[in-house]
C-alpha cells in the first residue's frame, strides 16, 4: 500500500437544520486528516468539537457531504449497506461505554462468536477464536460463559475490545474508550491497546477530550474545535509544547492527582486566558 492507511481530504458533515427555514448544521468544515498503517492518531477536543463525528464519518455513521475518505486507497466516502459491511473485516469500533455496549442477555462467547458465524465462520473455528481472543486481551479462560453484568468495568471494555479484534481490523475507531473508567483501569487498558497494536500492527483513531490519555498511546494527535483541526503534530510535542491557545488551554485542563500542581495549573490557566484576551 502506498500512503496512508487512512486518507480524510477535506471532509465536510451536514445535519439538516430542525426547521425549515433553519440551515443546517455543520458538524465537520473540511477536516482533512491522515493515520498511518500501525500507528495511531490521538483526536482531541471538547464536547461538541466534532471529533466523534469525524469517527462515525469513517465508520459509515455520519453522512459525508463534501470532501473524501479514502480507506487502503479505495473512496468509502459513499458506500451503501453492502459495502458497508464488507468494510467491517477492516474497520472496526470501541465505544465509549462498555455497560451499554454489549448485549446483557448474551454470553460472552455468544457476544464474540456472533461477528464470526455471520461471516461463515464454523462453529469450532469460532470457538478457538474466542479463547484466544480471551487470552489476548488477558481475561480468564472461563469468561465466556458468563455474562457481561458479571465483569468489572474495565473487564467489560476488554470484552468490547476483543469483539473489535475478532475479525483481525486493519483500522479500530476508539470512541472515548477510557472516559468511564477510573484512572487506574483507564491505565491498564491503554497498555492492553498499546500491546494489541505492537503484536498486530492495528492502527487506532483514539477519540478523546483528555490530552494526557493520548500521550501515552498517540503517535500523532490532533486537536479539533468547532468542527475544524486547528493543531496537529508529534504526539510528544502536542502533549508538552503545543502552539495553539485551545490545546494549552486544553492540557492545562487536564486534571492532575496533586492538589498543589492542580492548584497551579489553574493560575496557569487564568493567566493564559487573560494573555489570550488582551
Amino acid at each position: 500500500m502506498n500512503g496512508p492507511l487512512v486518507q480524510i481530504d477535506q471532509v465536510v458533515v451536514e445535519y439538516p437544520g430542525k426547521g425549515w427555514r433553519t440551515p443546517p448544521f455543520r458538524a465537520l468544515k473540511g477536516v482533512s486528516l491522515a493515520i498511518e498503517a500501525g500507528q495511531t492518531m490521538g483526536l482531541v477536543g471538547e464536547s461538541g468539537s466534532g471529533k466523534t463525528t469525524l469517527g462515525r464519518a469513517i465508520l459509515g455513521l455520519a453522512p459525508v457531504t463534501g470532501g473524501a475518505i479514502r480507506f487502503d486507497g479505495r473512496d468509502i466516502s459513499g458506500l451503501g449497506k453492502r459495502g458497508r459491511r464488507a468494510l467491517s473485516r477492516d474497520i472496526q469500533v470501541v465505544f465509549q461505554d462498555p455497560y451499554t455496549s454489549l448485549n446483557p442477555a448474551m454470553t460472552v462467547n455468544d457476544i464474540l462468536t456472533e461477528p464470526l458465524l455471520a461471516t461463515g465462520t464454523a462453529r469450532a473455528d469460532a470457538d478457538r477464536r474466542v479463547r484466544a481472543l480471551l487470552d489476548e486481551v488477558h481475561l480468564p479462560a472461563d469468561a465466556g460463559s458468563r455474562l457481561p453484568r458479571e465483569f468489572s468495568g474495565g473487564q467489560r471494555q476488554r470484552i468490547a475490545i476483543a469483539r473489535a479484534l475478532s475479525r483481525d481490523p486493519k483500522l479500530i475507531v476508539c470512541d472515548e474508550p477510557v472516559s468511564a473508567l477510573d484512572l487506574s483501569t483507564q491505565a491498564r487498558v491503554l497498555d492492553l491497546f498499546a500491546e494489541i497494536q505492537q503484536r498486530t500492527g492495528v492502527a487506532y483513531l483514539f477519540v478523546t477530550h483528555d490530552l494526557s490519555v493520548v500521550r501515552h498511546i498517540s503517535h500523532r494527535v490532533a486537536v479539533m474545535y468547532h468542527g475544524e483541526i486547528v493543531e496537529e503534530g508529534e504526539a510528544d510535542t502536542m502533549t508538552t509544547t503545543p502552539s495553539s491557545y485551545y490545546t494549552q488551554r486544553l492540557l492545562l485542563a487536564a486534571p492532575v492527582a496533586d492538589p498543589a500542581r492542580q492548584a497551579r495549573r489553574r493560575r496557569e490557566r487564568q493567566a493564559l486566558d487573560a494573555a489570550h484576551a488582551a
